[in-house]
């Protein structure tokens, strides 16, 4: 999210990311709810997509991903997995949300 001018706050149980009016805020679930475990095709968050300023900060973010232990989702298609006009990374963070960063259109 610091790639995106976030400001990262983490408590006890999560962490919050303000960027001007977004607010977003991300709580650790408590038992009986981790049994189940996450995941994105589940009812509930199936990802997050941020909109980049050109193709070569999504090309940054994807080696910063793959550089840090990260997994970049649909790597055989990197980095046009969502179609052939469509410059994206998509990847999961450590909770196995998938993060989607797409480049402006016709950049």
């Amino acid at each position: 999210m610091a790639h995106f001018g976030y400001e990262v706050e983490r408590f006890s149980n999560g962490v919050s990311m303000i960027l001007g009016e977004t607010y977003i805020v991300l709580v650790q679930a408590e038992e009986p709810h981790l049994s189940l475990g996450f995941h994105r095709k589940r009812v509930g968050l199936n990802h997050l997509a941020f909109h980049a300023q050109s193709r070569e900060q999504v090309d940054q973010i994807a080696e910063w991903v793959q550089s840090n232990g990260y997994t970049l989702l649909y790597k055989e298609r990197h980095p046009h997995a969502g179609g052939p006009n469509y410059y994206a990374m998509f990847c999961e963070d450590p909770n196995r949300i998938k993060v989607e960063v797409v480049a402006p259109y016709g950049t």
